[in-house]
């Protein structure tokens, strides 16, 4: 089978493309790297002794992606390309609708031109908005209370493929929403490295624990949790990547959607003590106010996933700490 991956020099497309080429699939890549590194691609061909096909490109470049897709035949296109800070998204909200919208469309436009039917696509929790709720499963309304574009975005893009289907017998879309994925790949080689400044807690974490940044906001201690701060589901990135192979395997005419995440909740001052623990250095942090918007706690029933795709997150915190050490200073 031939996939085409499109953002796959990226944190978590680059994981996943190792998974596949481990599993004897023909993988190419399309990325723009306006947020990964070209040195990606050596570095997966360190891991697994394979090297993926390249293509530096823009999805919003229509007539290249064509010459893509006319020189190939793919099977299965895997879609992790798209803009991805939420700070960002709400500064530049036309930015982020032609880019990870148009960007899609333009790159359903191929598939359907040359009749490639099946696509996975790097959805978020984001979609479910505010919920009053918790556990967070898979048949819960969508697209009310998102509270940014990014997520306006994701949730777009889900309904874009919904209706694709629906004109469509023959085509099939497994839709993965993700929770907070962090670790790196055990071999060190391969993690979290973004271009510009980092949205997310670990990637934070990270900029602290190296001197990038002087100490870690923790935007609130009181919160009814067990220790005040806020809870998240925290997926390790090789789970995650996994998951869609996971879902490669499970595809069928249709639209299915699948949570991926751990199914529990760690606090922001767990995640602190977990990588204080792995790297045995104290990580500087200040306790700030609460950010608008943000709820005490939220994880993924991963039910249907555990049911359906037979996948179910195996790594720790502990476990994605320890990778993290391992890519940060290489021990």
């Amino acid at each position: 089978m031939k996939i085409l991956v499109t953002g796959g020099t990226g944190y978590i497309g680059s994981h996943t493309v190792i998974e596949l080429l481990n599993l004897g699939f023909e993988v190419d890549i399309v990325d723009n790297l306006f947020n990964s590194k070209i040195t990606v691609l050596d570095k997966i061909e360190s891991i697994t002794g394979k090297r993926p096909g390249f293509f530096e490109l823009d999805l919003l470049n229509k007539s290249g992606l064509e010459k893509i897709f006319e020189a190939s035949k793919y099977d299965l296109v895997v879609h992790f390309a798209g803009l991805k800070a939420v700070g960002e998204s709400v500064e530049k909200p036309l930015t982020y609708y032609e880019n990870n919208v148009t960007g899609t469309i333009y790159l359903l436009d191929c598939m359907k031109k040359y009749c490639v039917e099946k696509i996975v696509f790097s959805s978020s929790a984001t979609v479910y908005g505010e919920q009053d709720a918790s556990r967070l499963t898979e048949e819960m309304q969508t697209g009310i209370g998102i509270t940014n574009p990014y997520g306006r975005t994701k949730f777009m893009i889900e309904e874009i493929l919904k209706d694709v289907a629906n004109s469509d017998a023959n085509f099939s879309a497994i839709i993965l929403r993700y929770f907070n994925p962090i670790g790196n790949h055990p071999s060190g080689l391969i993690g979290e490295d973004p271009n510009g400044i980092p949205n997310n807690l670990m990637p934070i974490i990270m900029r602290v624990a190296q001197g990038k940044s002087p100490e870690l906001k923790v935007y609130g201690d009181d919160y009814p949790t067990p220790d005040g701060s806020g809870v998240r589901d925290y997926i390790h990135v090789v789970d995650l990547a996994k998951g869609h192979v996971a879902a490669i395997n499970k595809m069928k005419p249709g639209v299915e959607i699948y949570n991926l995440g751990t199914g529990r909740g760690t606090s922001v001052f767990e995640m602190i003590k977990a990588f204080e623990k792995a790297s045995g250095e104290k990580l500087p942090f200040v306790i700030t106010e609460r950010r608008a918007g943000d709820l005490a706690e939220i994880f993924a029933d991963t039910t249907k996933a555990e049911r359906e795709l037979g996948w179910k997150a195996k790594l720790t915190v502990g476990d994605a700490m320890k990778d993290t050490i391992r890519f940060l200073y290489g021990k």
